[in-house]
């Protein structure tokens, strides 16, 4: 679900009760609206012809520029001097301090500070706490994340506190109701971003052509490289294959004309032919021995 899908149908009641009203009841009716919980856009009941209505008149103006302020302006425009420019057929009106404007009330305050964080947070990616500090008037480190944590749990910003960095980093924030006269300014940003985004689409798609080509490129070099190396073991196999043939017939020939001296004896009579040969035994020993 989309940050910020349910605000609308918070802000519904007060619609329906803003049809009917009119005068001081219009009034109190701004100041029920902005300190409800979970309401936090007001174009539809700032266009309702009743709210339009106390423009005209002194007393109420302040509660219309109330109702202006947290529609679209921020907590340091509730501190210093701003201008506040109603429908064309009412008048521009010069607020200068806060004090022209309705007494807020802690909710009132807690949630104008929401909503700054809020314009902040569109603006810029990183938000550091010692902006924060001075841009929401947060006396401590403490109390600035406890009211950066309830705004999370809203449902009106995503981020993360780096407490290390001292800074909030933003992820996505909902969309506040658009300022009189920002529409052009808007558009021309969206137009920015639009041409931005085709000159970086088009960026990538031509170094993905590129990558696409140098991959195609590389894979056909391994390949041949592949079949080379292959080609070469096969050949260096063959001619080891071939040596070692030539080798063997090498060896089977000496072996096979290996001369032979006739002047050597056989083997049997080389073995024996420094033994002596057996004595003749004494003929006349065996003469007397013979009867």
């Amino acid at each position: 679900m989309d940050l910020g899908s349910n605000f609308a149908t918070k802000l519904e009641p007060f619609l329906l009760i803003a049809k009917s009203v009119k005068g001081a009841a219009a009034a109190k009716l701004i100041q029920d609206a902005t300190a409800a919980p979970g309401v936090f856009v007001f174009s539809e009941l700032l266009e309702l012809p009743n709210i339009q209505e106390l423009g005209k008149n002194e007393q109420s103006v302040k509660h219309l520029s109330l109702l202006q302020l947290f529609s679209y302006k921020t907590y340091q425009d509730y501190l210093r001097e701003y201008e506040v420019t109603l429908s064309p057929r009412t008048f521009l009106i010069s607020v200068e301090h806060k004090d022209t404007l309705p007494p807020l009330n802690e909710a009132q305050i807690t949630k104008l500070k929401h909503l700054s964080l809020v314009t902040l947070a569109a603006d810029r990616r990183i938000l550091p706490y010692s902006e924060l500090f001075k841009l929401l008037d947060m006396p401590n480190v403490r109390e600035l994340e406890d009211l950066i944590i309830d705004a999370i749990y809203l449902d009106i910003l995503r981020g993360k506190l780096d407490q290390k960095e001292g800074q909030l980093e933003v992820e996505y924030t909902m969309g506040r109701d658009l300022e009189p006269g920002k529409l052009e300014s808007i558009l021309s940003a969206l137009k920015n971003w639009s041409s931005t985004t085709a000159s970086v689409l088009a960026t990538l798609d031509e170094k993905i052509n590129d990558i696409a080509k140098e991959a195609s490129y590389n894979k056909s070099r391994h390949a041949e490289y592949e079949n080379q190396l292959q080609a070469n073991l096969k050949d260096i196999l063959d001619r080891k294959e071939k040596q070692n043939m030539v080798n063997r017939r090498t060896a089977l020939g000496d072996r096979d004309n290996v001369p032979m001296d006739i002047d050597e004896p056989p083997l049997e009579l080389a073995k024996g032919k420094n033994r002596k040969a057996p004595q003749e035994v004494n003929p006349k020993i065996r003469k007397r021995n013979k009867f």
